[in-house]
């Protein structure tokens, strides 16, 4: 997969110190942007994207030839319209579709990083992206967004840049990563160290590649994502090709023949290392923790507008975690709606095409512009 030549990149000059206590400066950031920046430079949004995604949100992925994670709700008349609206998407350090991230070079080494790659979390990505608005500009977003781990991203935002963006839609995410959520991380990254081919992190400079155990890990994640009445209705007890059981260990079910699917296609997009390092800056998400176990003082000095969605199904962050940051807005004294959207879909509600909720992100974006 050649990712350099399909995408567009900045190098961060600016020394950036990380919460794990290394600086780095010199680092690539890989963007994406769509529609147009107008001549007041007031309607941009920036948008993050969650754990396996990247900077292509919308149309077609340079890179994987699939849609963009994201293109249900972003295009020309769409619920972030770019026809309206300059969206601004970065690929996070720590990943691996161009930016800073474990595939990079480590000049001490000659080397790809691997695991020598320093620790970050949700507060280095974005402090890391903040450079995009220098780049563009940009003295404030009209808005920030994003899903899940977007989510926390743009709760983040806001809480490191109080004055920085009108208006924030974090969506079906929370403020303090659950252990049940860690506990999920944690069985993906041991199913990724666990393949003889990850090779304490310097598979590929050796020449092999842990795809076995990435592709557990995504399979245990990607049932996280839907829910248990969406699984029943879409594949139930149904079998794959055959009229009765097989009695082995073959894909006897359509659910199990589907999760191995999407084991095996994702292997062919992303980085092992790099699903490790993004999960565990998931699992160090605790803006109660950076605020003294107040969180309404994370957001105390802003003045941005938050609308905060969230999903009935979704059980990886449930309405009741997202209703705690509409709780912490309150009292903090910032405007805030809140919108819990009737789906069967499960956390991935947000990534499909859920007419309801991608009707409220367009009716609040434009009812405030």
């Amino acid at each position: 997969m050649n990712v350099k030549e399909n995408i567009k990149t900045i190098i961060v000059k600016k020394p950036l110190k990380l919460d794990c206590g290394e600086t780095i400066s010199d680092y690539p950031l890989a963007y994406e942007t769509y529609g147009k920046l107008n001549d007041k430079k007031d309607n941009a949004i920036l948008a993050f994207h969650a754990l396996t995604g990247d900077q292509f949100v919308s149309g077609i992925n340079p890179v994987t030839k699939k849609s963009g994670w994201w293109s249900h709700a972003v295009g020309p008349s769409k619920a972030i319209d770019t026809n309206k609206f300059f969206v601004i998407c970065a690929n996070v350090i720590g990943g691996c579709m161009g930016s800073f991230g474990p595939k990079n070079i480590n000049p001490k080494t000659n080397k790809e990083f691997g695991i020598d790659f320093p620790v970050i979390t949700i507060n280095d990505m974005v402090n890391a992206q903040y450079n995009l608005l220098e780049f563009f500009k940009i003295d404030k977003l009209y808005s920030v967004t994003g899903g899940s781990m977007g989510g926390m991203q743009a709760l983040q935002f806001v809480a490191n840049f109080p004055d920085k963006t009108k208006t924030a839609i974090p969506i079906a995410c929370t403020a303090s990563h659950s252990a049940q959520n860690i506990a999920f991380n944690e069985l993906g990254r041991q199913s990724i160290m666990a393949d003889a081919n990850w090779k304490n992190g310097n598979y590929s400079y050796l020449n092999s590649s842990p795809n076995k155990g990435l592709a557990v890990a995504r399979m245990a994640a990607h049932i996280t994502y839907l829910s248990k009445k969406g699984l029943q209705e879409k594949f139930g007890r149904k079998l794959q090709e055959k009229d009765d059981l097989n009695f082995s260990f073959d894909a006897d079910f359509q659910i199990e023949s589907y999760l191995r699917y999407q084991g095996s296609i994702f292997v062919d997009r992303f980085d092992a290392n790099s699903y490790l390092y993004i999960t565990r800056a998931m699992d160090y998400f605790d803006l109660v923790k950076q605020y003294k176990g107040n969180l309404s003082k994370a957001f105390e000095n802003s003045k941005t507008k938050f609308f905060i969605i969230s999903f009935t199904s979704d059980w990886l962050y449930p309405t009741a975690e997202n209703k705690e940051i509409v709780i912490a807005l309150n009292a903090s004294g910032v405007e805030v709606g809140f919108i819990e959207i009737t789906s069967d879909k499960g956390h991935d509600s947000f990534l499909l095409d859920v007419p309801e909720f991608l009707k409220a992100v367009k009716n609040f974006l434009e009812a405030n512009y």
